[in-house]
């Protein structure tokens, strides 16, 4: 985001109503001094998505098939459930119904959002460096300060924040100014890394985008019943209970399989199916957003192939500018660094989406995925380190929807102003 501003701040002084030779000039410039040179950075290629590979293969597509069948058979218990509660089936999705609520109001500060970044194209002739100093400070506003007021001061619900936040931190990023196209064609194409031109394709399958958009909304039901019958009733009832350390063990391997199944739908929908409807659209060819991490021996190598959207950006734009920082002598400190700056803006997205500062994320980034990085790091090899490492994540899971899961309803069966009242009573 921040970068996003500098951009924007940058075109409009030096490219509006200058010779083109100023802006490349001073963009040179720019690239030469202020950037690391190691080496050139990613390349696009054109290239498939892995699971678009092999879900060609008959024994993998019946993979994708088994977890079909495990979401008719949870909509047919949650239904044979309701009848029998009810007398009558009921079909109302109260969940996401809630998690998307205030809907209208997500959709108008996105479009604040997106127009505070292209303010500067429409407004060519009021070039100057105090209207660029004030632009800079309104584009701070309209893309750090807004998004913020408007989930907290609304109390927006889970999902309808993630829309918000997740626009709020994605990094636009390019030094060499871009054409309006090409920067409009680069705000909505699945990378975080610019280029001029990207590899395209010839054709739009919209076939193709049609069942990419339809196995997003499946994943959405999907998590929906995942937490209707595995989440909420065991947390829901939790505060009646005498919690202990075995309730607490008990609860963080209850707590597996459905954040085992929501990891696997948020990486399907989002990773695969929502970038790859994207990159179709826009005919972006190369779609390796993620590679084989399903089959990493170490979490280094996890870390690299688990989102290689977000590594690539973190690794270009982090790790070696860092590196070229300290001439190359802090390799160590340098994906401290890193690990640190991916830690706290994935709490920073948790905390603004679920309305409570909880670091769990943080702690097991900080912790226990910095000591798996170097315990499990690449010379590990063999099936025994694969099943290690699934086994940490299975588990780690486990304590990320429990804890989470568990200060959730606290806030919401205790919140912490009546807890205070109640404390100021006895005393």
């Amino acid at each position: 985001m921040i970068s996003s501003l500098f951009l924007s701040w940058f075109y409009f002084l030096f490219h509006s109503n200058k010779t083109d030779s100023l802006a490349t000039v001073v963009s040179l410039f720019l690239c030469r001094h202020f950037r690391p040179p190691l080496g050139q950075g990613k390349q696009f290629v054109s290239r498939r998505s892995l699971l678009d590979e092999l879900f060609e293969v008959n024994h993998i597509r019946t993979i994708y098939h088994m977890f079909i069948a495990l979401l008719i058979l949870f909509i047919l218990s949650t239904l044979v459930v309701d009848f029998i509660d009810e007398g009558r089936l009921v079909l109302d999705f109260d969940l996401l119904v809630y998690a998307f609520g205030q809907f209208p109001l997500v959709v108008c500060t996105w479009i604040c959002m997106f127009l505070s970044v292209l303010l500067s194209w429409s407004c060519p002739k009021l070039c100057s460096l105090l209207f660029g100093s004030t632009f800079l400070l309104y584009q701070a506003l309209g893309l750090g300060f807004l998004p913020t007021y408007v989930v907290v001061s609304n109390s927006l619900p889970p999902a309808s924040c993630f829309i918000i936040i997740l626009e709020q931190v994605a990094d636009h990023y390019s030094l060499v100014v871009p054409q309006v196209s090409q920067y409009l064609y680069f705000l909505f194409a699945p990378t975080l890394i610019y280029r001029d031109s990207y590899p395209r394709n010839p054709v739009i399958r919209w076939s193709y985008v049609a069942t990419k958009l339809l196995q997003v909304l499946g994943s959405l039901f999907y998590a929906y019943y995942v937490f209707v019958r595995l989440c909420i009733p065991q947390f829901r009832s939790i505060s009646l209970q005498l919690f202990d350390l075995r309730a607490m063990v008990l609860c963080v391997f209850n707590s597996i399989l459905p954040g085992v199944l929501v990891l696997f739908l948020a990486f399907f929908a989002f990773l695969h199916c929502w970038l790859n409807a994207f990159a179709e659209m826009l005919r972006f060819a190369d779609r390796m957003f993620y590679k084989d991490w399903w089959n990493s021996t170490s979490f280094a190598n996890y870390y690299r192939t688990w989102n290689v959207v977000v590594h690539d950006w973190l690794y270009y734009y982090v790790y070696r500018d860092f590196l070229w920082m300290s001439q190359k002598r802090c390799k160590a400190a340098a994906m401290f660094f890193v690990f640190t700056v991916s830690a706290v803006v994935h709490e920073y997205i948790l905390a603004i989406c679920f309305g409570f500062f909880y670091p769990v994320l943080f702690c097991l980034f900080m912790c226990f995925g910095m000591m798996f990085n170097f315990i499990l790091h690449d010379q590990r090899k063999g099936p025994i380190w694969n099943i290690i490492m699934w086994t940490s994540l299975f588990l780690g899971q486990g304590v990320i929807i429990c804890l989470y899961s568990q200060e959730w309803y606290a806030q919401r069966y205790c919140p912490v102003k009546e807890v205070q009242s109640l404390q100021r009573a006895n005393s």
